[in-house]
């Protein structure tokens, strides 16, 4: 049996991210290391592993900074876990009271393992890399700012009427929308195509669209 290693990562937007490599013991074998998601840094980092090991990496999921790295190790035939906000919350709540810093560093984040040895799962998709949830994010994103802007030109229509030349940016985010929602149905035919999901009182093609971009497969 293949010995295991857990790589904590504490994932950084602009700046480089920091690495700490600890054994099933929780010992830590180095810590601190920096680098960036380049692929010159990113085989630096694996070559620092110690060889013929079973790699569990486990981070937050920062932005989208989280995505490449995930896509980047799980191609090198590691488990990725992504802490979940309720753990990181509870975690942050401790830290802060023992050790006056509620940051989750890479340190800490190596040695989660022994913390929730039940709770935490392994990455199946890539949330927001994958095709269908990025399009119905976006399209939540659109008619918020549609809604927004239809707003701002009733108000000002109440004060100058002529400017109805206001109007067009409303109309080219309804055309975005529109666009959008031929491609989640595509989608959608796609991951779902007995729409028994659509059955449900309530739920139409664009909330079942929603639903199953966030459940992913629904037969797991």
């Amino acid at each position: 049996m293949r010995a295991k290693v857990t790589l904590g990562i504490d994932v950084a937007c602009r700046a480089a991210h920091q690495a700490t490599l600890a054994d099933e013991a929780g010992n830590l074998l180095w810590s601190g290391r920096k680098f960036r998601t380049t692929p010159e840094d990113l085989e630096a980092l694996w070559e620092s592993l110690p060889e013929d090991i079973a790699v569990t990496v486990v981070m937050e999921p920062t932005r989208n900074a989280w995505v490449p790295l995930t896509s980047w190790f799980q191609r090198r035939g590691a488990a990725v876990i992504l802490v979940p906000p309720e753990q990181s919350a509870d975690l942050r709540d401790y830290y802060a009271k023992h050790t006056k810093s509620d940051r989750l560093d890479s340190r800490i984040l190596a040695r989660l393992p022994l913390l929730h040895p039940e709770g935490l799962y392994p990455v199946e998709e890539l949330g927001p890399a994958d095709p269908m949830r990025r399009a119905t994010k976006l399209r939540a994103s659109l008619v918020k700012r549609r809604t927004m802007v239809v707003a701002r030109l009733d108000a000002y229509l109440e004060l100058m009427s002529p400017a109805w030349h206001g109007v067009f940016g409303a109309l080219a985010l309804t055309q975005e929308i529109h666009e959008l929602d031929q491609r989640i149905a595509v989608f959608f035919h796609d991951l779902h195509p007995t729409g028994i999901m659509t059955s449900v009182p309530g739920v139409g093609a664009v909330n079942a669209a929603q639903i199953l971009a966030r459940l992913g497969d629904p037969s797991r």
